[in-house]
């Protein structure tokens, strides 16, 4: 009796246990429901999820914003002919993340990665193992690129890998600009190069050196942009208004320089360059008239649309490298002491050697030639000759003229880095030597800038790279004019004078430029040999390669309208003579220039 008492009494304690953890079941759901029902209500009413709109957050999803990128401007030469545009290069890669698979549930991963490396290796640089190793990485990776291997890639290249439609294998565009000319006044297009832009987010072209630096701001563009309504499979959706902000593309630059004179240059400085191993070149072709640079050029230089040669030769050594310009410089005093009325062409004086200033000025012939006339000392080049008249002229009547050739003063052509030179002109000996080119540093386009005055009756012009600027359809934006640079120098009748003498160098018997005589060629010369500085202090460097040689040259005399100017620093001579190495750049220019003003024909406007 009493056991089933107690029986009883176990029962209804676990039935009262089982209903006290149901109720207290009962009661949590019921919280539970409560609060995710309240959280509902609050979502539905408020439309707020931990501060963040609902509606403003369904909106971005459903909202595509695309960037339309600008194109950067294109340069042209005289004839419209482009020689720097826009382009892209592709870097491929590959998906390996399984989980990759695109709304039509196909896979967005590479499936057979022996199949891919394979077909991968017919266009790649790279071997079908190597690819089958990129494809394989040691870590766990979403993607994999291929090294430069997979970057760098044509249109041509991208088209011909997209065709064999490999599931998983992607490309990102990079911006490119396409020289198609390849060494072509290199220094003077310059180069632009893919940088990442933060505040895109993406890869823009900049100008990193030449026009294309000089000229960034102008020739870039400013990005557009479009907002958009999309669906789940981020297809448009009809019938949503869009935001569309149109691209602004850069605005192109038309240059003065000729293509088929300049890439007939570049065909001569390269056959020289692999001849004589010279340590630089220059070449400059000018409309002395103008001021237009038709073409020019350096060695070393290098291809901008491979970058062969870009490490070994950064510096445009036209405006960035200073150089004392030697006899060549000879043009400038003649015509400053013939102005002046410090010229007498039938006075005689003693050649070879001339002492000032406790030393001794030799002749490049240190023998000389005896007692001869002025008339004689610019055909032959003749340093004592140039002393003396300096020495007529005055140390301050030389200095004015000097300074109204803006010697040691940037000439403001339109490239980056110009270096403005100096002139040491403190003692006598000093100012001696400035008159033959020596103790004056100039940087070429200073020398061009002053042989300009030869064409315009002695007023100097500056030199111009750019002809106009125009927007992206062609509309002329700005125009670049004739620039006159200071007053007159001299007279047409010094000019005439220094003419006449520049054609005297030609002369077998007594000049120094015979080397330079095309048959009966309307054309006047000077030229040049300049010590080199000794680098290491003390004086000038020895021996026979150990200087720049130089040339300029006018056409025709009459009424000059083209000048050439060249320089070659320390070539091997290898048993020729400089002048012979200079001529074989000088003459054919020279009759290309000579057939062109004749024709009018490929002559820019």
């Amino acid at each position: 009796m009493k056991k089933n008492s107690n029986l009883k009494l176990q029962k209804s304690k676990a039935h009262s246990y089982r209903f006290t953890v149901g109720r207290v079941l009962q009661v949590a759901v019921a919280l539970v429901f409560l609060v995710f029902t309240a959280r509902f209500l609050y979502i539905g009413i408020s439309k707020t999820v931990n501060g963040q709109n609902l509606s403003q957050r369904t909106k971005q999803l459903y909202k595509r914003n695309e960037v339309i990128k600008a194109s950067r401007g294109t340069i042209y030469d005289c004839n419209g002919l482009a020689i720097a545009e826009d382009s892209h290069l592709y870097t491929v890669y590959a998906i390996l993340d399984k989980s990759s698979i695109n709304y039509k549930n196909k896979p967005e991963y590479v499936v057979n990665k022996s199949e891919t490396a394979e077909k991968l290796a017919k266009v790649l640089p790279l071997s079908a193992d190597k690819i089958y190793q990129y494809l394989n990485p040691k870590y766990k990776a979403f993607q994999v690129q291929f090294g430069t291997g997979g970057s760098g890639l044509t249109l041509k290249q991208k088209k011909q890998i997209e065709a064999m439609k490999l599931p998983g294998i992607k490309f990102v565009a990079t911006p490119s600009r396409l020289y198609p000319n390849g060494n072509f006044a290199s220094h003077i297009v310059g180069l632009a190069q893919p940088e990442y832009n933060k505040k895109t987010n993406s890869e823009m072209l900049v100008g990193t050196m030449g026009l294309e630096a000089y000229f960034n701001d102008t020739l870039t563009g400013k990005d557009g942009y479009r907002i958009s309504t999309v669906d789940a499979s981020e297809n448009q959706s009809p019938n949503q208004n869009q935001v569309y902000k149109p691209a602004e593309n850069g605005n192109n630059l038309y240059l003065t320089l000729n293509s088929q004179l300049q890439s007939y240059l570049e065909a001569r400085l390269t056959e020289v360059q692999k001849a004589y191993d010279p340590t630089s070149i220059t070449a400059v072709v000018e409309d002395m008239k103008t001021g237009k640079i038709l073409a020019a050029s350096q060695r070393p230089t290098f291809n901008p649309q491979t970058k062969k040669g870009l490490t070994k030769s950064y510096r445009n050594i036209l405006v960035q490298d200073t150089y004392e310009p030697g006899s060549v410089f000879k043009v400038l005093s003649f015509a400053a002491a013939v102005n002046s009325g410090n010229y007498n062409p039938n006075e005689y004086y003693r050649s070879g050697s001339v002492s000032i200033g406790g030393s001794t000025i030799h002749d490049w012939l240190t023998s000389g030639w005896g007692t001869i006339p002025f008339s004689q000392a610019f055909e032959r080049s003749s340093n004592t000759g140039f002393v003396k008249l300096e020495q007529k002229m005055g140390s301050k009547t030389w200095a004015k003229y000097l300074k109204r050739f803006h010697i040691g003063e940037k000439t403001g052509i339109t490239l980056p880095g110009e270096q403005p030179g100096f002139i040491s002109f403190k003692t006598p000996v000093d100012q001696a030597v400035t008159a033959f080119g020596q103790g004056v540093n100039v940087n070429v386009m200073q020398m061009m800038q002053a042989y300009s005055s030869l064409g315009n009756n002695g007023q100097m012009v500056k030199p111009q790279l750019v002809d106009k600027v125009t927007d992206f359809n062609g509309k002329t934006i700005k125009g670049y004019q004739i620039k006159k640079v200071g007053t007159p120098i001299y007279s047409a009748k010094t000019k005439r004078v220094v003419l006449a003498n520049m054609r005297k160098v030609l002369n077998k018997q007594s000049g120094t430029g015979s080397a330079y005589k095309m048959g009966n060629a309307d054309i006047g010369v000077k030229t040049g040999t300049a010590q080199i500085a000794n680098p290491k202090g003390g004086g000038y460097l020895k021996g026979d390669s150990n200087y720049i040689f130089s040339v300029v040259g006018v056409y025709p005399t009459k009424n000059p309208r083209y000048c050439i100017y060249l320089t070659i620093k320390q070539p091997h001579l290898a048993g020729t003579t400089a002048e012979k190495i200079l001529a074989s750049i000088f003459k054919p220019m020279m009759s290309r220039i000579i057939t062109m003003a004749k024709s009018n024909n490929s002559h820019c406007p």
